[in-house]
Parts: structure tokens; sequence; C-alpha cells
């Protein structure tokens, strides 16, 4: 897949950094397996975005009827609503084998559910509806999450510099590595 660029501006070079270019082997990533992966992945992101829009439509019926919903609310429903669609670009650049949309991928979903529970367990910050709903979207997230880290996703997936390490380690014990070494070894007789 070529690299992306928006007003010129390399997005994967951008959001990857120095492995923003680097792609995982097509083989590892035509696998059934990681297929069936990203499936997942996306029908979970997709359940995410359903919980983000009904807590957006909550707010607003709720203060259309003339309940104070609060700005702490308005604020999380709104931002997590368009984090849970930026997960989708990385998971989009993860699925054609960038490695960086991995990675950040897989932080996110991470890191999402913990910040949720912990902000939820905020005495009075939220509504009791929202409180549910950041549970819920914690599951969902944990759920990405265990998708992401499983073996075959994680060797997929493989850091650039550990893939390249054993690589190395291959090469030095491919048969003919050591014979031409020892070719070198002055004769001990």
């Amino acid at each position: 897949m070529p690299e992306l660029r928006i007003l010129g501006v390399d997005i994967d070079r951008t959001f990857g950094g120095r492995h923003g270019h680097f792609i995982v082997d097509r083989h590892e990533l035509e696998h059934p397996k990681t297929q069936r992966a990203f499936q997942w992945v996306y029908w979970i992101l997709l359940a995410e975005v359903a919980v983000g829009i009904a807590a957006v439509a909550i707010a607003v019926v709720l203060q259309a009827g003339g309940t104070d919903v609060g700005f702490a609310a308005w604020f999380r429903g709104v931002v997590v609503l368009l984090m849970t669609l930026t997960l989708f670009f990385f998971a989009w650049r993860a699925r054609h084998g960038y490695y960086w949309g991995y990675q950040r991928l897989r932080l996110f979903s991470q890191i999402f559910p913990v910040v949720s529970l912990v902000v939820a367990t905020i005495p009075g910050l939220y509504p009791y509806w929202m409180v549910v709903e950041q549970i819920v979207f914690a599951v969902l997230m944990i759920g990405v999450a265990d998708v992401l880290t499983n073996d075959h996703m994680r060797a997929a997936f493989m850091s650039p510099k550990r893939r390249a390490e054993l690589r190395e380690e291959l090469r030095r014990r491919a048969p003919g590595a050591s014979d031409a070494s020892a070719g070198s070894q002055p004769n001990p007789s």
C-alpha cells in the first residue's frame, strides 16, 4: 500500500515516527487468523461508535427535556466518540500492514479502559447513565486489546527491531554460516 499523504504531509511518518513506513510481511497480513482478528476489531469498534452515539443522543434528549447534563458529560461523550472514530484510522492502517497502526491501536485499547474506569469512579462527576456507558466502553475496549494481544497478532506485528534481531539470528544459524566462519579459522592440527 502506498504511503498516505494529505496536503503534502506524510501521515504514516507523522503518526508512526521512524517506523512509519514499516509494513509487516504480506503472508502474516493475509493469514486467516490476522484477517479474523481485524474483523473482530472492526465489529467491536462499530459497537464502540454505537455506544458513543447513544451517549451523545441521551445527552441531547436530556438537555432538550430540561435536565442539565453538565459540561463533563458533554465533553466526555463527544471526545470519546471522536477518539473511537480515530481508532478506526489506526485499525485501517494496521489492516494494511502498518506496524505503527497496530501499535497505536493496541496501546490505546489498553489505556482507554483503565482511564474510563478510573474516571467513572469519581463520585458525582458523571450522571449514572454515563457511568454505565463508560463501563460498557471499557469492556468493549478490553475486547479490542484482547484480540490485538493474542500470540498470533503479536508475532504478526513484531517490532521492526525484534524482527531484525530474529532474522540476524536465523542468518547466523543457517547452514553454511558456521562453515564459512570455520573456514577462516586457523586449523589447530
